[in-house]
């Protein structure tokens, strides 16, 4: 069976990397696991933090005063049906820049989505904290954030110079999350799937009756 054959193109599958670094190994490993969303049909981007020169969060009331850049990714964000986020792990959690991008986003953005995680670090414990984190926030902003995930350590030794990972089966863990996103958000499109959606979310709190 033809994996590309089942997914339409019309899925959309964004790609943001936490990192500003020019050769950044959160990046290719982002791109990675689009390449995965690619193979079975899915239509994907990758996003550059750098290009939107964001505005540090900083709580304020009014947001007229915002540059164009907050509003640029928040409409290419809302725009995708699931999204693969990348991190570098820095001191046991996310980084900073992955963070003031999500805080100047929200639920339009996020909710109801599929989310794919990938991290990478320069020691042997890897990226298992940050990625934790992240999962945390995706299920705050009401996210779908699939099970599967890839933690990368020791990143420096993993990569051969042209972009590639050196491990066949490491480089196969990374774009089964792009599949997955890129699967499970096909499904989540469905007539069906929305039906039952629709359903769940008018269902009273506790239909079982208050307890006493």
């Amino acid at each position: 069976m033809n994996q590309k054959e089942n997914i339409s193109e019309e899925i959309y599958i964004l790609g943001i990397p936490g990192s500003l670094r020019a050769h950044s190994y959160t990046r290719l490993t982002v791109q990675i696991a689009l390449q995965g969303a690619q193979e079975v049909g899915a239509r994907t981007k990758i996003l550059d933090l750098r290009d939107y020169k964001l505005a540090l969060c900083d709580g304020r009331e009014g947001e007229e005063n915002y540059p164009e850049g907050v509003f640029s990714l928040r409409k290419e964000v809302s725009q995708a049906q699931g999204i693969i986020l990348g991190t570098p792990e820095y001191h046991g959690g996310y980084s900073g820049v992955l963070k003031n991008a999500l805080d100047l986003m929200g639920f339009p953005e996020f909710e109801g989505k599929m989310i794919g995680l990938v991290g990478v670090s320069g020691g042997d414990m890897g990226a298992i904290d940050a990625l934790s984190g992240l999962r945390n926030i995706g299920r705050n902003l009401h996210s779908w954030v699939i099970p599967q995930q890839a933690s990368i350590s020791e990143v420096t030794k993993k990569f051969n110079p042209d972009g590639t990972m050196r491990s066949e089966k490491l480089q196969e863990r990374v774009k089964e999350v792009g599949r997955q996103v890129a699967r499970f958000a096909y499904l989540h499109s469905s007539d069906k799937v929305q039906n039952f959606l629709h359903l769940w979310e008018e269902a009273p709190l506790n239909p079982g009756g208050e307890v006493k």
